[in-house]
């Protein structure tokens, strides 16, 4: 469209900015220092750099009390924000982390004193958005998942190392057996490392469900025996069991935090349903009963949604919380998660519209939900395969995630209880809709639909 016959609609001049924070402070944070900006009438030096020991800490909250300060906007990277973000909440401060994408430091030479000043400002305005962050109670249970989830990462690496020394001796245990790290898997690998070498004798460590028969076994474990190999071997499964070990303890824990949660629900009330039907343990599964602290704590059953196990409906709770006021509505909570498209428009041209990149593990969590329902007999898996064939798989699962994290949004919300329905079912009602598509644009075309029986 030509300049000449675009028309802007002008409502009014853009008023001047007012500042809404009037006791605002910038901080810029560091490994080693903290620069804090104040405004220019509350401290005859508004800006002063503090170390980052407990002490000084505690000396930059009086600091800004003495300058009367109610709410304060940090910008760091890594994790040395979160102790001074605890001790000045503990005082009493509005505290907002912001992300340091939002931020745009002037044009010129960039200095950590020029950022204190920039963010101060900023914040004066109120231009800046500040990051989601749970109360304390779900951030401390969010810490344990994110450990947790760090050492079924660390377990993997010594997995890898198992599979590695097992093809040096040409033991091709993975070419018979899916995961090593099964019952047959590591029944084997503990019985080479006891001295065992006749291939016949370890394949009757064989479980019964197993494919492959005992001669495939045994012609695969038949290999070259190295006391290099052996020992690397070795160190691996040790190294894995003391991970298996940890993990367990760190459930524990989770466990004992979960105990002190207030519970939304009483269990003898409002029992929780039964559960889906029988799914397979794993190695990465949870050892304790999560579905029943979980269903207290939100008031309603998560893994009542197909794709979500406790695990997942875990993670997704340690990092939204059960509290849902942060988003106003459903679009924003998506938007958070960043499940909806993004339009990038410039020059009045789309640029692009595809989601933008995250790293957030509760976004993670709705796509693997969304994969795990890939091939279910459910609505939510027609949805995805309705999708698949429109959009491709990649685009598939997001549109799955984002209807997921919907449901879950309106469960947690309003605490009403998800009501599952079948592929049968989610296929009829589109069907429904896609009859009355076709007859409202046959009304508009001046036309008439007359459905012919089958």
């Amino acid at each position: 469209m030509s300049n000449e016959k675009r028309q802007l609609k002008i409502k009014g001049h853009p008023e001047n900015l007012a500042q809404i924070n009037l006791h605002a402070a910038g901080l810029d944070i560091g490994a080693f220092e903290v620069y804090a900006c104040v405004p220019a009438d509350r401290a005859e030096e508004p800006v002063r750099v503090f170390p980052t020991f407990t002490p000084d800490l505690y000396a930059l909250a009086d600091w800004l009390a003495v300058c009367e300060i109610d709410t304060v906007a940090m910008e760091s990277t890594g994790v040395y924000w979160i102790p001074i973000y605890e001790i000045l909440e503990e005082r009493g401060f509005a505290v907002n982390l912001i992300n340091a994408q939002q931020l745009k430091n002037v044009p010129g030479k960039k200095s950590d004193l020029l950022d204190a000043q920039w963010i101060q400002q900023l914040h004066t305005y109120g231009l800046l958005q500040a990051s989601f962050r749970p109360v304390a109670e779900i951030c401390a249970l969010r810490a344990l998942v994110r450990h947790r989830d760090n050492l079924l990462r660390y377990r993997t690496v010594h997995v890898q190392h198992m599979d590695k020394a097992l093809q040096q001796m040409n033991l091709k245990l993975t070419s018979v057996l899916t995961d090593i790290t099964g019952f047959t898997g590591l029944n084997i690998i503990r019985a080479i490392l006891r001295g065992e070498r006749d291939p016949h004798l370890l394949a009757q460590y064989r479980h019964g469900r197993c494919h492959h028969s005992l001669e495939d076994i045994a012609k695969a474990l038949t290999g070259n025996y190295r006391p290099e190999h052996l020992f690397a071997l070795q160190q691996a499964v040790e190294l894995y069991d003391i991970y298996n070990e940890k993990m367990a303890a760190c459930d524990q824990e989770i466990e004992r935090l979960y105990a002190t949660f207030e519970p939304v629900v009483d269990i003898e009330e409002q029992p929780l349903a039964s559960g889906k039907p029988y799914r397979k343990q794993t190695g990465n599964s949870l050892t304790f009963d999560a579905r029943t602290y979980l269903y207290q704590i939100a008031g309603v059953d998560l893994t009542a949604i197909d794709g979500l196990h406790a695990g997942l409906a875990q993670k997704i709770i340690a990092e939204i919380g059960v509290d849902m006021t942060p988003w106003p509505t459903v679009k924003h909570f998506a938007s958070w998660l960043r499940l909806c498209p993004y339009r990038d428009i410039s020059g009045g041209r789309v640029l692009r519209t595809k989601t933008k990149k995250t790293t957030n593990p509760a976004t993670q969590a709705f796509r693997m939900a969304a994969q795990a329902v890939s091939r279910s007999d459910s609505a939510l898996g027609a949805h995805y395969r309705r999708m698949r064939a429109k959009l491709g798989p990649s685009q598939a699962i997001v549109a799955t995630a984002h209807k997921i994290a919907r449901i879950v949004y309106h469960m947690l919300k309003e605490k009403t209880p998800y009501q599952a329905l079948g592929a049968a079912e989610y296929d009829a009602q589109m069907r429904i809709r896609a009859i009355k598509n076709l007859e409202r644009k046959a009304r508009k075309l001046g036309l008439q639909i007359v459905p012919t029986p089958m």
